[in-house]
């Protein structure tokens, strides 16, 4: 083709979709491996039979494991500011602060919020058995985790107080501020956690759960791992499907820019063949004879040798026909669909 068949917005729909699409399949074969590991790993329980396990393998350190236990402390364990009884082996507090903005679009106010202060405090713990008495794995870097296990136990949300003033500032600025929300999430002790990542045994004897040296996923969760298992498909689906709809809106702007590219190549043919048509007739035409009296409302010179379709007009030489400006009857002004050759006897 002698032209790029693509437009501008079409080029920037084919890279973005190939884009879009290339990374969407990228997360959808990462969560997939993720799968796939989760199947295939074994499935213990915090007993007084891993070290026989990890002798089984022949090996201090098992890649990849899903391990299930009751959380517990090392040492002390952090205290809930807000609830004395509660204690916890991480935790988490957060302040936000919400705002009501204008949105001028929709002629609206829309919620906001930011974050004003977070702070994370973790203390050593292990996954300890039902019993606490039939071992003890400690977990190593907790806060690697893919989603730390934590749970709410302290919210509130103080509300702002407003002068007319106030009001008044708000809505120029078109900012109103709501209050701040309080939030206190942890991993309490005695939580049943399931774990999955690195299994090692320390030369002291002692056994770790840690993230993977392969990079593979480390999670820490207080669910069952089938329940894991199953979030972690449902997330590989939905990027394989994206993938595929991304995929697809690129083929179709392939398959509409090479029929367009056809279209306009089909065109220029019967155009080529249109003038090979007229530039033999003109070879074989009598140039010697005396032009006839209705010649080329244009030129005035030569006769006129066409006919305009679809009007019908016969008002123009050929060399005229092909020097118009625009594809317009210079009689009538009716848009040239095709021309053909006026034969005279």
């Amino acid at each position: 083709m002698d032209t790029f068949p693509f437009t501008i917005g079409e080029t920037i729909c084919l890279g973005s979709s190939l884009a879009f699409s290339g990374l969407f399949y990228y997360l959808h074969r990462k969560k997939a491996k993720v799968v796939s590991k989760i199947q295939g790993a074994p499935k213990l329980q915090v007993g007084s039979s891993l070290p026989s396990v990890l002798s089984a393998a022949g090996s201090n350190c098992l890649p990849y494991v899903v391990i299930e236990g009751v959380v517990q402390p090392v040492e002390a364990a952090l205290t809930s500011p807000y609830h004395n009884e509660l204690q916890g082996v991480i935790e988490r507090l957060v302040l936000k602060e919400h705002r009501l903005i204008w949105n001028s679009l929709a002629r609206s106010w829309t919620d906001s919020e930011r974050v004003v202060l977070e702070q994370l405090h973790t203390v050593p713990f292990v996954l300890a058995s039902a019993d606490k008495a039939a071992g003890r794995v400690s977990v190593e870097l907790p806060l690697q985790a893919v989603d730390l296990p934590l749970e709410t136990v302290y919210e509130r949300f103080q509300q702002t107080s407003h002068g007319f003033k106030d009001l008044l500032s708000h809505y120029l600025s078109g900012e109103k501020p709501k209050g701040f929300l309080e939030t206190e999430e942890m991993l309490l002790v005695g939580s049943s956690v399931t774990g999955i990542g690195e299994l090692a045994q320390r030369p002291d004897g002692t056994l770790c759960l840690q993230p993977p040296s392969n990079g593979d996923g480390y999670f820490l969760c207080l669910e069952d791992w089938q329940t894991v298992l199953s979030g972690l498909q449902s997330a590989s689906n939905f990027w394989k499907w994206t993938a595929l709809v991304c995929g697809f809106v690129a083929a179709v702007v392939v398959l509409r820019a090479l029929r367009r590219a056809h279209r306009i190549r089909r065109l220029n043919r019967e155009r080529e063949a249109q003038r090979q048509e007229f530039e033999d007739y003109l070879r074989n035409h009598n140039r010697d004879e005396e032009l006839p009296a209705n010649a080329c409302v244009v030129c005035l010179t030569n006769p006129r040798e066409c006919v305009v379709l679809p009007c019908g007009h016969i008002c123009l030489c050929f060399h005229c026909f092909q020097a118009l400006p625009n594809p317009s009857c210079p009689i009538c002004r009716g848009l040239i669909d095709r021309v053909v050759p006026l034969y005279q006897a």
